[in-house]
């Protein structure tokens, strides 16, 4: 079940905050506004007030103070004092419309629904004391307004009762868990309270009273929907509600919190492996390898298996799958079994008609195998920062037809990552001169592919930050160091061209922010500035388009004239990353399309993760697909 209030869907998987300012304001305007300004600013959906129309709410032999308790006293006398005008409630909802916040009311009576109902309040807040006030209920039910309702001070039958009595009215509504003493103690609050909830009604959130943040984040673990917590300027101020508020540093913490909590739930139907579980599985995990040299033929028996690091070839839980296998290829001592060793079945190569340039990744290593088995219009040579100590008259010899690219090692000698824009200077000049020893790799190769003029460089270019992304501001210089860093290097007779980047990029096994080419409107405004093509990761382009909530299409259309090189594989949410084709999110016909008007030359390789195993079994799946479309 999900309630609509104003643009925000309860129960669509972001914790709908409320900032409860009541009558934190203790009487003042002017202090009222700069609670809105300050709850806005820290990140609040919506802030809340109170509103009574005391001869409503009590009777006059208590107002007359005839007689009551101590209690009923201080808390009339507080309300005498601090609580606003009807005209000052509506500065504040107008206050509030300019700023394009959200303005809620707890009206404590009829008479204060029907003021409310006149500035268009999107919905009601009903306080733990009138949870069984089933006059009120009725009256609010009538504004057909959805009803938010703090279930303290209550049994459970009571809270049964009300939902039932809402129910009946077909009025929406959500129950808020609460603890109803300022601040509440720890032990009283029972937040397991809130699966019993669950089982009276859908939409189910917390409203604080504690000390602190913690106990509130929990709530948002346990599926809270909606969360309230009061507001001040100072938890020492003459009021109850002050002791059990927040200050704007600790609010700003609780929502920052609420919405890592929220990128962390996750929808709980599924174990799926991230990117960076799958990078450290495949160099940390196991795999089963031949014990020795195996001829096709061989009837697989224990002692022909073993099992070996990294996890790039077939689990070994597939051991007792495999025994009793034929083998049907040849196998080097510790070559890895796959799964088509179970299935019989693997994809070959074959010639590939298309209607752009295209090749195939590979490393020096491999090479031989791959020149072997087909014949692309060109070879992507993906560089390791040991690759470049390797002279490759190793592995190449004479020359060759196809054209060909390099792709730059990311990571050099000493876990460095390149980076060209970082304000390390030293570190930056170290870039420099790894990236103008793959310059120099890269022109010594012209000799082996006499076709390819001015080889491409795809390159990585650095500006990542480790815990946060970059403020805008700051991006602009890390820019500016690039340009510097290009400006320094001797590229005669190649172009780097930069990649687009995720958001999130995988840097050994854990997360990071990139900051540099990855919005469209950046990386259009750099290329044009600097006179720069680039090359279009789709996979990378797509976690960006899904974590910034733009179009991919849309941005392959801004970035299709602007390259000269694709990499291409699928993608899913935000770390889905260099997918089989037809695995992900992606429509390749709608972007075959857009590519063939944007930049019908520019060639592509097939960057599918782990595409190499198996004889390159991966790439020639993609190929499969991507021949009709692209």
């Amino acid at each position: 079940m999900k309630m609509k209030i104003a643009q925000f869907e309860i129960g669509s998987g972001r914790t709908f905050v409320i900032a409860e300012i009541g009558n934190n304001h203790n009487g003042s305007l002017e202090r009222a506004i700069e609670l809105i300004d300050l709850a806005l600013d820290a990140g609040a959906d919506a802030v809340k007030f109170q509103m009574r129309h005391l001869d409503e709410v009590y009777r006059q032999r208590t107002l007359r103070k005839d007689g009551e308790d101590l209690g009923t006293e201080y808390v009339l006398d507080l309300l005498t004092r601090f609580e606003l005008t009807v005209d000052e409630h509506r500065k504040l909802a107008d206050y509030c419309r300019i700023k394009g916040a959200l303005y809620l009311c707890t009206p404590w009576d009829s008479a204060s629904v029907d003021v409310l109902e006149t500035f268009g309040v999107p919905a009601y807040k009903v306080a733990s004391a009138d949870l069984t006030n089933l006059p009120l209920l009725d009256h609010l039910a009538k504004t057909k307004k959805p009803l938010i309702l703090s279930t303290g001070m209550s049994a459970p039958q009571e809270v049964e009762n009300t939902a039932a009595f809402l129910q009946k009215r077909n009025a929406q509504f959500a129950l808020l868990h609460c603890n109803s003493t300022y601040p509440a103690p720890l032990h009283d609050i029972n937040l397991r309270w809130m699966e019993q909830l669950h089982k009276i009604h859908s939409l189910i959130g917390y409203s604080g009273h504690e000390r602190g943040i913690n106990v509130t984040l929990a709530s948002v673990a346990l599926g809270a929907v909606i969360v309230e917590r009061h507001f001040t300027l100072d938890r020492s101020m003459e009021g109850p509600d002050h002791a059990a508020s927040l200050t704007y540093s600790e609010f700003k913490r609780l929502i920052e919190g609420i919405r890592e909590i929220e990128g962390a739930l996750g929808d709980g139907q599924g174990r799926v492996l991230s990117q960076g579980e799958m990078i450290n599985r495949e160099n940390l995990g196991k795999s089963l390898v031949a014990a020795s040299a195996l001829p096709k033929g061989t009837k697989l028996a224990p002692h022909h298996i073993k099992v070996r690091s990294p996890g790039q070839g077939l689990s070994p839980q597939k051991y007792d799958a495999l025994l009793g296998r034929t083998l049907q290829r040849d196998m080097r001592d510790e070559d890895f079994f796959y799964p088509s060793d179970l299935t019989e079945v693997k994809v070959a190569p074959r010639a590939y008609h298309c209607s752009r340039p295209w090749g195939v990744p590979v490393r020096y290593h491999d090479f031989d195998e791959y020149v072997g088995m087909v014949k692309p219009d060109l070879w992507e040579f993906h560089l390791s920062y040991s690759d470049m100590d390797i002279d490759p008259h190793d592995f190449l010899e004479g020359t060759y037809e196809e054209h060909f690219v390099v792709h730059a090692p990311e990571l050099f000698a000493g876990s460095r990552l390149m980076d060209l824009a970082t304000p390390d200077e030293a570190y930056r000049e170290d870039s420099l001169r790894e990236t103008q020893r793959v310059i120099d790799i890269t022109r010594s190769l012209k000799r082996f592919f006499p076709k390819t003029d001015k080889p491409l460089i795809v390159a990585n270019i650095g500006g990542f930050t480790m815990d946060e992304p970059l403020p805008p501001d700051v991006v602009t210089s890390y820019y500016q160091r690039f340009a510097k860093s290009l400006s320094e290097l001797d590229l005669d007779g190649v172009e780097i061209i930069p990649q687009t980047m995720a958001p999130f990029p995988w840097h050994f096994g854990g997360q990071r922010y990139q900051n540099l080419f990855v919005r469209i409107e950046e990386i259009v405004h750099w290329c044009e500035k600097l006179g720069l093509r680039m090359c279009f990761d789709v996979s990378h382009s797509a976690l960006t388009s899904n974590h910034l909530g733009c179009d991919i299409y849309e941005f392959s259309e801004q970035i299709a004239p602007l390259t000269a090189h694709l990499h291409l594989g699928d993608a899913k949410g935000l770390n889905g990353e260099g997918l089989q084709i037809g695995d992900g999110d992606l429509d390749f016909a709608r972007l075959g399309a857009i590519l063939q008007k944007g930049c019908p030359t520019a060639s592509f390789i097939p960057e599918i993760w782990q595409g190499h195993k198996n004889g390159g079994e991966g790439f020639w799946v993609a190929m499969e697909r991507l021949e009709r479309n692209i």
